[in-house]
């Protein structure tokens, strides 16, 4: 597969999710009496760049479903570059005016309209760094200037929101970059709706520009701090893996999109775990090849992890054959630039012990999906001796609500890594490295009496789960200050 190509099999798909999608959109055109003004044909291609055919074809796929609306493209600075396609207007993407971007695309396109299609209100968040702030103060000077300029403006993000699931995706200009659950993004609504003070001041420089008064607010929701709640069951990875499909066994590592699960579409998302067997000890080198973190255990025992930067670990030597088990997570896709298409996960390549590739492997496929959690939830497995709590494992609790379903926080603060289900929705993931130190979860998630949570936990256990009115966003990098070209 080649992605944003000509490449035909990319075609096919873009070809059928048209189909489907513009049957859908319209009558919603303007032109039918809706809403939809404008379409945008692809999202800051300049950047990417592999085919020039590419954006002229999805014109054409467009165009002959009869959409007759301003067609639109979307780029950054250096996007802006690339070449125009006849008849489609090219927007700006930014958050500063630097380099008189505003004036080189007037000149790009005379006596053509002027739109900023994404004002980066804020930023998103990666693992292991600090939380993205984008002072109110900061932005209304930019957003004033636009508006003086007479631009048009669309605000991303107006609302952040969440990467519910396995959706929080990830960066990679050199260095792979998970980003974090949440993508509150610093946005003049919060994840959880609430308005800020970048909610207000845009409210009030918007006014000016609106010849009748605003109608009122609504009243922010209000949320709730339950009780805590403490585990009372778990399942150990090596006693939940029978509920998962059955293993695939084969002679070399097997990458999670090509593993014969889910009717041969392969694994999209989640954890692979691939076991084999050796009989020593010695350096275990993954060779760059594990995609993206894995823990590796020998007779279930813990020994190490191997990730982007850590490629060897060393594995006590022992009488006899033991079993070698890798737990490889797919911690998120890569949503932007160059690296976006050579997303493969799981293990893509050998890994050695001693200079040795390891053959033989079983690979089980642990997606998580809501099927598997039902699975498991109800499998009448789970134990209750809380003297040793196996890691990784899966650890349930109950939720008992009465009154009004609220929005409310969840709160892990002596656990490690992993990943939240309430009533068998994923919420996410949690990591104790921040900067995100909670994942939101909304009322219309609850239910009144018993709610089931389970945590799959990779680390460490603390059995307590605690709930919060308000989100903990952990240390804070102010936007504003940091080199332009890092936001690129």
């Amino acid at each position: 597969m080649q992605l944003r190509t000509t490449y035909p099999g990319f075609v096919n798909a873009v070809n059928l999710y048209f189909d489907k999608l513009v049957s859908v959109v319209q009558p919603l055109m303007f032109e039918s009496g809706g809403p939809i003004i404008a379409l945008q044909l692809e999202n800051e291609y300049g950047s990417y760049a592999k085919d020039d055919e590419y954006m002229p074809f999805l014109k054409n796929c467009l165009q002959s479903r009869g959409v007759n609306e301003l067609l639109l493209t979307s780029d950054n600075w250096e996007g802006l570059r690339y070449r125009s396609i006849e008849g489609v207007l090219k927007t700006l993407n930014l958050q500063r005016l630097s380099f008189g971007a505003i004036q080189h695309l007037a000149c790009m396109q005379p006596q053509k309209p002027l739109m900023v299609m994404e004002y980066w209100a804020g930023w998103f968040d990666v693992w292991g760094e600090g939380h993205h702030v984008f002072h109110a103060e900061d932005m209304l000077g930019v957003v004033s200037e636009i508006l003086e300029r007479g631009v048009s403006i669309n605000l991303y993000m107006f609302h952040g929101g969440t990467n519910f699931g396995f959706m929080n995706g990830a960066m990679d200009f050199g260095t792979y970059k998970p980003q974090v659950t949440s993508y509150d993004y610093d946005a003049p609504l919060s994840e959880a709706g609430d308005y800020t003070t970048k909610y207000e001041v845009l409210r009030d420089l918007f006014s000016r520009y609106n010849s009748e008064p605003l109608p009122e607010v609504p009243s922010p929701q209000e949320r709730r701090a339950y009780e805590p709640v403490f585990t009372q069951q778990y399942l150990s990875l090596w006693d939940s893996v029978q509920f998962t499909d059955k293993p695939c066994w084969s002679e070399r590592p097997i990458n999670m999109e090509n593993l014969p699960v889910n009717n041969n579409n392969g694994q999209s998302y989640g954890y692979t775990l691939y076991e084999t067997t050796i009989s020593s000890g010695g350096a275990l080198n993954s060779g760059n090849n594990i995609r993206d973190r894995a823990l590796v255990f020998l007779d279930r025992q813990y020994v190490g992890c191997l990730d982007c930067k850590t490629h060897e670990i060393m594995l006590p030597e022992a009488e006899g054959k033991r079993t070698l088990a890798v737990l490889v997570e797919n911690c998120g896709r890569v949503n932007y630039g160059k690296a976006l298409n050579n997303q493969r996960k799981g293990i893509v390549g050998d890994i050695v012990l001693n200079h040795t590739p390891l053959r033989g492997f079983n690979i089980f496929c642990l997606d998580l999906k809501p099927s598997f959690i039902k699975r498991l939830s109800s499998s009448g497995q789970w134990k209750t001796n809380f003297q040793s709590l196996p890691v990784p494992g899966f650890f349930q609790a109950k939720l008992i609500v009465d009154g009004p379903l609220k929005d409310t926080f969840i709160k892990l603060p002596d656990w490690g890594k992993g990943v939240v289900f309430v009533n068998g929705q994923n919420l996410g993931r949690y990591w104790f490295i921040g900067p995100q130190h909670f994942l939101y979860l909304p009322g219309p998630l609850l239910r009144s009496g018993e709610n089931q949570i389970i945590v799959f936990e990779e680390e460490k256990v603390d059995g307590k789960i605690l709930f919060s009115e308000n989100p903990d966003y952990g240390k804070t990098i102010d936007v504003y200050k940091l080199p332009f070209c890092s936001l690129l």
